[in-house]
């Protein structure tokens, strides 16, 4: 097992250099980057994307804006020595392999810069973000799985019932309704929209937290976050249960459990001591997935809707900004730590399961 965890490490470092080298190339190619962002600030135009898409100006003003290379020239009235210190400023007056090489030997010892507009580092911002998202993601995966793993089991059992059949009406519309509306639908009932003043409206934690006790801090957090985690946890929850559920309807058909039956072994021994392992292996393995898309996926939203500031905001916001150092930064960090998952997800198949041996595949 060792050797295999040590090729798959040494796997990850060509896989994260491939992402990151082509995210770095299709910015290349991306009009409106940090120096005319900058530039449209100065002249009062709100961000470049306004001339490129043509918002907030004639035809012949765009026009205007650029030269015959396709360069964007929106700084015609600025001084050259200006703008060329911003290039310099900002690393662009270096050829693109170069400035690649350059962040990827920063990023190898967790130098991931200062962020362009927020004069803060990456590091910090992540810092001040990431309680958010990590509070969503490993909330809303636990709650999932403690209660999909269950109920895809009693579903298993009773297939065909009618407690089979109402769960799954459930669970089918709450699949099928968006995270965005059923986060609205909450604050709608439940903060104060409509109906009920229950819930926050807003944030992680109220205005007086640093005063509250420990009991109370928790309880404050708490209350916060129940809304959002309800939100994120609906669509994985749903997707969950149906996949344990097959998963245990596909072993439970299997002769093995027909020979421990035939054996005397009573039903709850058959499922637990039999099928279980051998079930949970397929749930085991979307379990990165999951997490993942809980720790990443839609949190943008729920964040929005909930007044959240998350690593999700914090990445849309520097996309929107053409923040490259918060950019770049952050889809390290979240690569890195996909390929990790993936890692962790492996070692868990043996946990579950020790007759799967890795070292015998080949890689």
């Amino acid at each position: 097992m060792g050797a295999y965890i040590l090729r798959r490490v040494l796997l990850m470092v060509p896989t994260l250099i491939g992402i990151m080298l082509i995210n770095f190339t299709l910015t290349q190619f991306v009009p409106g980057g940090p120096v005319e962002q900058i530039i449209a600030r100065l002249q009062g135009q709100g961000d470049a994307f306004q001339n490129i898409a043509g918002g907030g100006d004639t035809g012949a003003q765009a026009g205007a804006q650029a030269d015959v290379g396709g360069k964007y020239l929106g700084a015609r009235g600025l001084p050259p020595d200006f703008i060329a210190s911003l290039n310099k400023q900002f690393g662009f007056d270096k050829p693109p392999a170069q400035r690649f090489v350059e962040m990827m030997w920063n990023y190898l010892h967790f130098d991931f810069g200062q962020s362009y507009f927020q004069s803060k580092s990456v590091v910090k911002l992540v810092e001040e973000r990431l309680p958010v998202s990590v509070s969503l993601g490993l909330w809303s995966t636990l709650i999932a799985y403690l209660i999909s793993i269950p109920l895809g089991i009693r579903k298993a059992v009773k297939d065909g019932s009618r407690f089979d059949t109402w769960t799954s009406g459930a669970i089918i519309v709450g699949y099928a309704i968006p995270g965005f509306l059923f986060a609205i639908l909450l604050l709608v009932l439940f903060a104060g929209g409509s109906y009920w003043q229950i819930f926050p409206l807003r944030g992680l934690t109220s205005d007086n937290w640093a005063q509250l006790s420990v009991p109370g801090k928790v309880l404050d957090y708490l209350w916060h976050i129940t809304l959002p985690v309800l939100a994120s946890t609906i669509a994985g929850f749903a997707t969950l249960t149906l996949l344990t559920k097959n998963s245990f309807l596909d072993e439970i058909k299997k002769h093995y459990v027909m020979t421990a039956r035939a054996k005397g072994l009573t039903e709850r021994r058959v499922l637990y001591g039999h099928v279980f392992r051998n079930a949970m292996l397929i749930v085991i393995a979307g379990f990165p997935t999951v997490f993942v898309n809980m720790f990443f996926g839609g949190s943008i939203i729920i964040e929005t809707i909930f007044s959240l500031d998350g690593l999700g905001r914090l990445g849309f916001q520097a996309a929107v900004d053409r923040d490259y150092p918060v950019i770049f930064g952050t889809l390290f960090v979240f690569s890195l730590i996909g390929l990790v998952m993936g890692l962790i997800s492996d070692l868990m198949y043996v946990w579950v399961d020790p007759r799967i041996d890795f070292e015998t595949r080949e890689t």
